[in-house]
């Protein structure tokens, strides 16, 4: 009897330590963060802080504009993976001098790689803002781990310097583990709009007459369940692009018509009527672009332009 028992509590602890039990803990973690509106009042505060930022058009620079994706994935590579290998050269005597360096490049790049994030953070939802704020929490502490690191190093105290680094890098590891939800699990700075290209028939679609659409007003249209964000620009000349914006899903068709653009109403970013050319953010990917045309008098049709 006794045997037995002891094989069915074996059987059950070894039940409990599987990968999934032990993934679906982690996300019950994740969802619980996600959850957590009592960090919205810290968030709220600081994203206003960020937002108020005079940064001019070096704004849409951080964001990642100009790269076509959010800049903050590329930035950080360079304290990651000098810290990382400052870890491995720690693991061989000899090399404290190199380590040394390496802890200092990754302290000089985290600035430019943070800033670059919490711009990104300051136009997300409730749910990412506060996963991104732990996020950004457990990258400072990261920080002040191998800033005593180097200092330590520097004093001659070797040891203590490379205690210090291997928690920093541990830190800074589940702040990957975060800002990898942030990306996978919430779609952060992901392209909303990627899809569309794939859901539309090749072809062309009919959408409505001239009448339907106002000079310099934006009208919601539908192609193949798709919505659609229509303007015509001047009377005969009209544009189509995706309504869903590429950044955060906002209805462009609630937006503005601004010289030449459309601005989403959410958060701003303004888009190029003539090629879905983003031009502002916070979005960096382009919005699929529809051709139209006016057949049989005044039915207008839209299909979709090639990339």
């Amino acid at each position: 009897m006794r045997l037995t028992r002891r094989t069915t509590q074996t059987t059950q602890t070894t039940q409990k330590r599987t990968p999934t039990d032990l993934s679906g803990a982690l996300a019950s973690v994740m969802d619980a963060l996600e959850g957590e509106e009592r960090l919205d009042g810290i968030s709220g505060a600081l994203r206003k802080s960020v937002r108020a930022l005079p940064l001019g058009r070096g704004r849409d620079m951080l964001r990642g504009l100009w790269l076509g994706h959010p800049l903050h994935p590329v930035l950080v590579q360079l304290p990651i993976g000098s810290w990382s290998s400052a870890a491995v050269l720690d693991l061989f005597p000899g090399e404290s001098r190199a380590a040394r360096r390496l802890v200092a490049v990754g302290l000089a790049a985290a600035g430019p790689a943070a800033l670059a994030g919490w711009v990104e953070w300051a136009e997300q939802r409730p749910r990412q803002a506060r996963v991104g704020l732990v996020h950004a929490t457990a990258n400072a502490a990261a920080v002040l781990a191998y800033a005593a690191s180097l200092a330590a190093r520097t004093k001659g105290r070797p040891v203590l310097g490379r205690v210090l680094g291997y928690g920093g890098l541990t830190v800074a590891t589940a702040g990957g583990l975060l800002g990898g939800h942030l990306a996978y699990r919430q779609a952060a700075g992901v392209n909303h709009a990627e899809a569309v290209p794939v859901l539309v028939e090749p072809g062309w679609h009919r959408v409505g007459t001239l009448d339907d659409f106002p000079v310099g007003e934006p009208v919601r249209r539908t192609a193949d369940e798709v919505a659609l964000v229509v303007v015509q620009d001047a009377p005969g000349v009209l544009h189509a692009l995706a309504d869903r914006c590429s950044h955060m899903d906002g209805p462009l068709h609630e937006g503005k018509v601004l010289e030449g653009c459309i601005e989403c109403p959410w958060h701003g970013s303004r888009f190029r009527l003539a090629d879905g050319t983003s031009v502002h953010g916070p979005a960096t990917a382009p919005q699929p672009r529809f051709d139209c045309r006016v057949v049989a008098g005044r039915a207008v049709e839209v299909r979709l332009a090639p990339r």
